[in-house]
């Protein structure tokens, strides 16, 4: 799967009309420390020619209603972030590549070093700013593409962030405007409780004594039904796909990495808040809102346990999501050991994450809609697993994760996927 990528040319993509010269407050969720990171994600799609040229008119004018992601981060004070509306744009970079997306299989299951090169390399410190957003489009030979996207989180969450591309895509389809309007609303979030500027206080970790490794699974439809009835016939409860799915991966792993029987082992994952604030926001709203479901247990206990047994558990955590929500927004998590945004990053936590339904399979620029969607490993630290979708015309869910050390990989695919296959 070796292939070689040529960087032909960067620009900056700036409003195609002029937008309002206002410094904007972020939310609570956005100005999150945890947050100042740029998410990376490669999009797939098998046709398509000249496409970032179309691409570079239809973000022009896609920036008009989405302005604030022209403008750059500014500190108000020390540790707190606005957002400047400069209209200075966002960075473009054009690429080609020597070979057909069909001669690299369209990058499924690609875990080299050469899809780095898919994702735009920044600007030089003579642009004079750091832009929101990047994209690479990079042309395959014969036809299709890759675009490569940076995306500043504190500005974005991945539902938002879909949001922006679908209008992308449909301003280059010809549409006048975006079908979804899009909202700041950012007051609906502002006060930030105290755990947000107090953590940007807080000295990193030590460093791990672990590495992660990248491995991609997929998962047959056929293994979740099994494990959805058996759920139903013995509680009378429905579950979903994530949480079934979720409870195998999280029970599998504590087997592998077989940690004391006494230590707590903790599940993460972030649930969508939009619908769960006073008033919900509205639609179009394309900043962070989620806010984490943490279960724990002790690995004695998870290793030992049937699926139903750790799905119950997982539904008990999302039944004290609106209440949680709740508290941290009305700053009554103060006195607690522990910031909900702020987990402990340690090997007995496990951080899972549902992409699989963000809206990035649905953006389309004129050619379909993409065959495969990469998100790119971002910390080798993070134990994370990933729930996205095989490339197509393949079906089921591809799990992408990066949650093991070398030494526990083996033991953890061979229980999982000789469930799951």
């Amino acid at each position: 799967m070796s292939y070689s990528v040529t960087r032909l040319a960067h620009s900056i993509i700036q409003p195609s009309e002029s937008t309002p010269s206002v410094t904007l407050d972020l939310s609570a969720i956005d100005s999150l420390p945890a947050l100042r990171c740029k998410i990376r994600t490669l999009h797939v799609f098998k046709h398509g020619q000249d496409a970032a040229t179309v691409i570079k008119v239809a973000l022009s004018k896609a920036l008009v209603p989405y302005y604030p992601l022209a403008g750059r981060f500014v500190e108000s004070r020390p540790g707190l972030l606005q957002v400047d509306c400069t209209g200075e744009g966002i960075w473009f970079v054009e690429a080609s590549a020597n070979c057909s997306l069909d001669a690299v299989n369209y990058l499924d299951n690609d875990l080299t070093d050469s899809r780095f090169n898919l994702l735009p390399d920044p600007p030089s410190d003579k642009v004079g700013f750091d832009p929101l957003v990047l994209i690479q489009v990079t042309q395959f030979t014969g036809d299709g593409f890759i675009v490569g996207l940076e995306f500043s989180h504190g500005i974005c969450d991945g539902l938002g962030s879909s949001q922006f591309l679908n209008a992308v895509g449909e301003l280059a389809r010809g549409f006048q405007n975006p079908s979804i309007a899009p909202v700041w609303c950012r007051e609906a979030l502002t006060a930030p409780p105290r755990f947000t500027l107090a953590a940007l206080e807080q000295k990193p970790p030590p460093p791990p004594n672990y590495k992660l490794q990248q491995s991609n699974m997929d998962i047959s439809l056929d293994y979740v039904g099994p494990l959805k009835r058996a759920f139903f016939e013995q509680t009378g409860r429905t579950c979903s796909a994530f949480e079934a799915i979720t409870a195998s991966i999280w029970r599998y792993r504590t087997r592998a990495i077989a940690l004391e029987t006494d230590t707590d082992v903790k599940l993460v994952f972030f649930a969508n808040v939009r619908k769960l604030t006073d008033p919900p926001l509205p639609e179009g709203y394309y900043g962070n809102c989620f806010f984490p479901v943490i279960v724990t247990a002790s690995s004695w206990w998870l290793a030992g346990a049937t699926n139903i047994d750790i799905v119950r558990l997982i539904q008990e955590g999302k039944e004290k999501l609106r209440a949680e929500f709740g508290k941290w927004m009305a700053g009554d998590y103060v006195g607690h050991e522990m910031d909900p945004f702020a987990p402990p990053l340690t090997y007995s936590t496990l951080f899972v994450s549902e992409w699989a339904r963000l809206g990035f399979r649905s953006v389309d620029y004129g050619w379909g809609p993409p065959i495969n969607f990469i998100p790119i490993q971002y910390s080798n630290i993070v134990p994370v697993c990933v729930f996205g979708a095989p490339t197509l015309p393949m079906t089921g869910i591809r799990l992408m994760t990066w949650c093991m050390d070398e030494a526990h990989l083996d033991a953890f695919r061979d229980q999982l996927l000789s469930q799951a296959v």
